[in-house]
């Protein structure tokens, strides 16, 4: 699914113009973004939070030149969905 999709599904379901859901779905993502960009988890409850992860500093390799190389510590976004979102995936989606 993508955002085009999104935008479509919210705007039938809820007789809204397309462009004033899409302007909406921007503004959620851009207000994510900009949290997790000065430091600040997003918790919305019942679906998940947005949260920054630090990754540690680690060595690495590079094949092409045969050398190590450190990769320094730093942060990454990540997502981490609620109890009820993963037990419904869970119950409602058949394994392949």
């Amino acid at each position: 699914m993508t955002k085009a999709d999104i935008v479509a599904k919210i705007s039938e379901k809820n007789g809204m113009e397309k462009a004033e859901v899409q302007t909406v779905v921007e503004s959620f993502m851009e207000e994510v973004k900009s949290s997790l960009e000065n430091g600040d988890n997003v918790y919305l409850r019942g679906f998940g939070s947005f949260i920054i992860k630090t990754r540690a500093e680690k060595t690495g390799r590079n094949i092409s030149k045969n050398t190590t190389i450190k990769i320094p510590a730093h942060n990454i976004p990540a997502f981490k969905p609620a109890k009820v979102f993963v037990e419904g995936v869970k119950t409602n989606i058949e394994v392949k």
